[in-house]
């Protein structure tokens, strides 16, 4: 039984060539060291965090306490879409007190991201009930539970929104 290659084909030559150069690498490795020490690792490794981020506990929120995590004067940004709170203070950008969505800042968004509108008047106040939402359409929930799967995805899940006397 005699192996045979055809080396007619282009193909078939440069996969050989190929075949060749790998079979040589393996068996006869390059044995040269590098001298110089790469730039980054000349102060040794920092895989240390400079500081630990600050712990988030899943708690219980009403409109009243949720409220004062809006963001203003450098602190935690909190908002809630169908009774989920979540932790958005890494998009200040967009939930801090200058950002478009802004007004949603430790509020209950449920409404105004259902019907992606942005205007004053989808927010319940904090004295009143939790809204319902028993007026939305099928697709404004489904708009609503796109958010509450981007959030999820995106942000920390920080606690759960209830009514103001439940706690």
């Amino acid at each position: 039984m005699a192996i045979s290659v055809d080396l007619a084909s282009p193909v078939n030559t440069a996969m050989f060539i190929y075949i060749l150069y790998s079979v040589q690498r393996i068996l006869f490795p390059s044995v040269s060291k590098s001298k110089a020490i790469p730039n980054e690792f000349k102060a040794g490794y920092s895989w240390l965090p400079k500081t630990h981020p600050p712990t988030v506990l899943f708690k219980t929120y009403t409109p009243k306490t949720l409220y004062p995590f809006d963001g203003k004067d450098g602190g935690r940004i909190l908002l809630a879409i169908n009774g989920v709170v979540f932790d958005v203070t890494a998009g200040r950008n967009f939930y801090g007190p200058n950002g478009m969505y802004g007004n949603f800042a430790g509020r209950d968004a449920s409404r105004g991201m259902a019907k992606q509108s942005f205007d004053l008047e989808m927010l319940t106040p904090i004295d009143q009930p939790l809204d319902k939402l028993d007026d939305l359409r099928p697709d404004e929930i489904d708009n609503m539970k796109g958010w509450i799967d981007h959030f999820s995805n995106k942000y920390i899940v920080c606690g759960k929104l209830v009514e103001n006397d439940a706690i």
